[in-house]
Parts: C-alpha cells; sequence; structure tokens
C-alpha cells in the first residue's frame, strides 16, 4: 500500500476527498427519446393492457439470453412466486433459500403454503453458500432458489451438482444480475427456471416489470396457466422454438388462471424493455469497466475487499446492481464498518453497511399466520418445523458487520473514480485515529 496520507479525516476537520461535480455518474435509468417515443406510442394506441409488444419483448429477451421461452411478467416478485408453482411448489413442501436477500426471493413459497429453509451465505460472494444446502434437503424439499447476489454469479457448479442428485429444481433469481456472467454463461440460463425483477431501479430497468426464462416447455406453459389466462393453451401462446404440443392437462383451464392471479405486465413498460435491451450490453460494458476501475486503484488496502469474481475466472458482475464492498475489520484494527462509513459520509460519500435484513429471524417466517389457520403458515401444512432463530446462520447475521455500499458508476470517468477510490483510500489509511477518537 501507498505511504500513508498525511490529510486529515474531513471527519475530523480536514477538507473533504471528495470534490467534483459527479454529473450524471449515478444517474439512472439512462432514458432517451427512443424510449420516450415507444412508451407515447403504446398510451396514444391504447394498448397498454395488450400482449403483442409483450411477446416481441419476450422473444427478444430469450434471443439475448439464449433461451427457448421467456414470459414478461407486472413486476419480479410475481415472476418467482410463479416459477416456485411451475416447480410445483405447494402446501406441505419446502423450498431452500438464503436467508440474506430481498424477500421476494423467499416470500411466495408461503403464499404456496409452503416453508423457507434458510441457508446461510459465502462471507466472499454474499451468495448462497453450497456447503450448507445439502443437510436441509428433505423427503418435501422442492427447490433451491438461488440468488445471484449484487450481480455476484453464485457458485453453480456446486449448486446443481447437489440439486440433480436430490432431484430437486433450481430456480435462479436474477434480479440483481441480468447480463452476469458464470464461467462464461449468463446467469438465469443454468437452472430449471429463471425470474428477474425488471423495476427502475434494477441494471435492467423498464419503469416496472419481471420476466420469467426457462429452457423447459411444461414450465412455460404452467407458468402462463397461473397468471396468464387469456394465453393458456390458445393460439396466442408464444412458443420460440416448438418441441411439443401446450400441456393438454392445462388447456381445459384455459379463460381461468390457476393461481388466481393476472399477471399481466403493462406495454408501456415492455416498449421500454425493448428499447433498454438494445443498449444493454454496451452499458453494462462501460459499469465493468467503471467499477473495476474503483476496484483496482483499491487493491491492496487493509479492510476493503472487493465483492467481485477473481480475475480470469470469466464470471462478470452484469450491470453490478448494488454495488458493495467486503468489510474486514480486523485488518483496520477492529474499527466497526458502522464508523468507517461515518467517516466516509463526511467525506462525501453516502455510504452505509450493506445488505439485506436476514430473513430467518424476520417473524413472518415464525409466527405469520397467513391463511388464518390458527398457526404459522411455515408449519401449518404439515411441513417439519425449519424455523430458525438468531445465532443459526451466522454469516448472514453478520452482513451488516462485513459489507458496505460502494458508488454504483453507470460511466467510466477515470478522474470522478479516482475521486472515489482515493476518499475510501484515505479512511482506511486513518483507521487508528478513528478509532481512537471512538473511545
Amino acid at each position: 500500500m501507498a505511504t500513508k496520507s498525511k490529510s486529515v479525516l474531513a471527519l475530523c476537520g480536514g477538507p473533504k476527498a471528495i470534490t467534483l461535480d459527479p454529473g450524471d455518474m449515478f444517474k439512472w435509468p439512462i432514458v432517451t427519446k427512443e424510449d420516450e417515443k415507444a412508451v407515447l406510442d403504446v398510451l396514444r394506441a391504447g394498448a397498454m393492457s395488450g400482449n403483442a409488444i409483450s411477446k416481441q419483448f419476450e422473444s427478444e429477451f430469450a434471443d439475448w439470453m439464449g433461451m427457448k421461452y421467456a414470459l414478461t411478467y407486472c413486476n419480479g416478485t410475481a415472476s418467482l412466486l410463479a416459477a416456485m408453482w411451475a416447480c410445483g411448489v405447494g402446501a406441505g413442501d419446502e423450498i431452500i433459500c438464503p436467508s440474506m436477500t430481498y424477500w421476494a426471493s423467499a416470500a411466495g413459497a408461503l403464499t404456496l403454503g409452503a416453508a423457507v429453509n434458510f441457508a446461510d451465505i459465502d462471507p466472499d460472494t454474499l451468495c448462497i453458500d453450497p456447503g450448507d444446502i445439502e443437510h436441509r434437503i428433505g423427503p418435501r424439499t422442492k427447490a433451491i432458489v438461488v440468488v445471484h447476489y449484487a450481480g455476484y454469479p453464485a457458485d453453480m457448479d456446486a449448486i446443481l451438482k447437489i440439486a440433480r442428485r436430490h432431484k430437486i429444481k433450481v430456480i435462479e433469481d436474477v434480479s440483481h444480475a441480468q447480463g452476469s456472467l458464470y464461467k462464461g454463461r449468463m446467469c438465469g440460463t443454468m437452472g430449471d427456471i429463471a425470474a428477474l425483477s425488471l423495476m427502475s431501479g434494477k441494471s435492467f430497468p423498464i419503469g416496472e416489470g419481471g420476466m420469467m426464462v426457462t429452457n423447459n416447455r411444461d414450465l412455460y406453459d404452467r407458468c402462463i396457466a397461473y397468471g396468464f389466462y387469456e394465453r393458456t393453451g390458445v393460439a396466442t401462446v408464444y412458443v420460440k422454438k416448438s418441441d411439443g404440443v401446450t400441456n393438454k392437462e392445462l388447456q381445459k383451464y384455459a379463460g381461468l388462471p390457476l393461481g388466481g392471479f393476472k399477471h399481466r405486465i403493462n406495454q408501456t413498460c415492455s416498449a421500454m424493455g425493448r428499447v433498454q435491451l438494445k443498449y444493454y450490453p454496451k452499458r453494462i460494458k462501460e459499469i465493468q469497466t467503471g467499477m473495476n476501475r474503483f476496484w483496482d486503484l483499491l487493491e491492496g488496502v487493509p479492510g476493503l475487499k472487493a465483492h467481485r469474481p477473481p480475475k480470469g475466472s470469466k464470471c462478470t458482475m452484469g450491470g453490478w446492481y448494488a454495488a458493495m464492498g467486503l468489510y474486514r475489520s480486523k485488518e483496520l484494527g477492529g474499527l466497526p464498518v458502522g464508523k468507517f462509513c461515518e467517516a466516509m459520509r463526511a467525506e462525501g460519500m453516502a455510504t452505509f453497511p450493506g445488505g439485506n435484513n436476514p430473513l430467518h429471524i424476520h417473524p413472518m417466517f415464525h409466527t405469520a399466520d397467513i391463511f388464518n389457520m390458527g398457526k404459522p403458515t411455515m408449519i401449518s401444512f404439515g411441513q417439519r418445523d425449519v424455523r430458525q432463530g438468531p445465532g443459526t446462520l451466522p454469516v448472514a447475521e453478520s452482513i451488516h458487520d462485513i459489507s458496505y455500499y460502494i458508488p454504483w458508476f453507470k460511466h467510466d470517468r477515470p478522474a470522478i473514480i479516482k475521486q472515489y477510490a482515493n476518499a475510501f483510500r484515505k479512511v482506511a489509511e486513518h483507521a487508528d485515529e478513528l478509532l481512537a477518537a471512538s473511545k
């Protein structure tokens, strides 16, 4: 590491390290006249509730991912719920899901009367720990939900090996990782089915929406039947590469959704999605260049570890959604991440300890009686009791101690990126002073 800077921390009265105007470095989504025209065309045609544009978006999205089938959704939460149902998750069943994730990765199981057996996360990837999966599999486990957290591809080789051995489905939650690569393969193309959020804050933003992708015709048909009553068993069902007739058992339910849901997307979002998809590969390439530049500048700084795959692994971070860093307090004399973030905010970077709150200790997964059955839904349908309390998943429970948010650069502008990196370096180099001041 370079010689310690002589500058004084802003928290202690020194000048801020970040002074340059970032301009549009953090503005997202990028909305152009082309996006506006696409949306206005839908509005003027009164076609918000149709399917034609959405089917075009599905076809183009499937092509981009190299998949047979894609299906648009009103949001990512709906796509995850449908994926679970399509995989056979029902009353009395179980899924396995990382505890440290957004609630939509798991909550759909309760809607279906199933339980969630939460697994711990890996401290470096922040994705589900493959070593904490197999012992959780029981006779009624139907699926493993894999979340590529903050864009980091999960260890799919290990996870798929476990799933295939036990003949259970793998659902990829790619809401953070559209375009991320795992050993050269796009996230969302390796499991049995994948679900994605495409809301306006994601790296692939279309306003509000979701997507399901799969190569399994039966799973596609089941997703159609569950929430797309107009498209069940009729000619309007989009099939990219026909590999058999539509599931005849589902055809008799055409006209009514089996789940009682209407999952249709607003076509203004599909129209925006088609435009966003045209430019997404180029945009995430620039994001990756800028984010990697940031971490390269911090290489070797004690306490600050990059949350990105190792170089040469053929893994990438996609659009680097919810960009985070890994914090190693011991390397900074035990300085708490909260104090580090406080000093960073004084330097001009609004950062906080990172990650979602662990779900396994949330009351909803312990005591909520969703169906008014007089007992918690997690055990209402004869499931074994897989509820876990504090202390059971130590890495997930330490997420606000081992990670923090970093700037999510949308452009590669070296001078601005260097200034932010220098600010992080400055605070890390003055960790001893922060420790002394906090005593």
